[in-house]
């Protein structure tokens, strides 16, 4: 007789057992159908700051001993290197360490100062990041430059010059024997 009043006491438990879980199981996802409502409500201001663009790059004209040049963020020396080809940087590893390539992302914007004639484009590198060549050219800074005017890199190994407006190769003024 024991057994059969123990027998409905575990049906009831177990019912009340399975109510309270499917009550719970209701309960956390009502509260995950609220994240994304939160989310969704995020979304469009994160939308509208993409929208409106990323920064904006002025390449412009600068002049000094090595004649004039092109100059990118901050007013600093934009350099070629010649083993490179159109579109197509060589520079990686250790060398992209002391010459930075210009680099941008894909909503920025590229804008030719006074005198910049030559087409701005930007080509993927091998590590995907967007760089700027200007008529094909890829463009570095130089990791040694540390203020606008300095164009120490001129002619460092034979293989860097400064960016021309012209797109040609600068002179060898102030022609730099150093390594790169």
């Amino acid at each position: 007789m024991r057994s059969s009043t123990i027998t409905p006491f575990i049906r009831i438990t177990a019912a009340l057992g399975a109510i309270l879980l499917t009550v719970a199981a209701c309960s956390s996802s009502s509260g995950a159908s609220s994240a994304p409502s939160v989310a969704a409500s995020t979304a469009p201001s994160a939308a509208a700051s993409t929208a409106s663009g990323g920064e904006s790059y002025t390449i412009a004209v600068a002049s000094g001993s090595v004649g004039a040049y092109l100059t990118g963020e901050d007013g600093k020396t934009l350099y070629t290197f010649t083993p490179d080809s159109a579109n197509t940087s060589t520079c990686v590893d250790a060398c992209a360490a002391k010459w930075p390539p210009f680099t941008v992302e894909s909503d920025d914007t590229l804008k030719a100062g006074d005198g910049v004639t030559g087409a701005l484009t930007t080509f993927a590198r091998a590590d995907g990041k967007m760089q700027v060549a200007y008529g094909g050219k890829p463009l570095y800074y130089f990791a040694a430059d540390s203020k606008a005017g300095d164009t120490t890199g001129q002619g460092v190994g034979g293989k860097w010059y400064v960016a021309t407006p012209s797109g040609a190769a600068a002179s060898p003024s102030g022609y730099n024997k150093g390594t790169y």
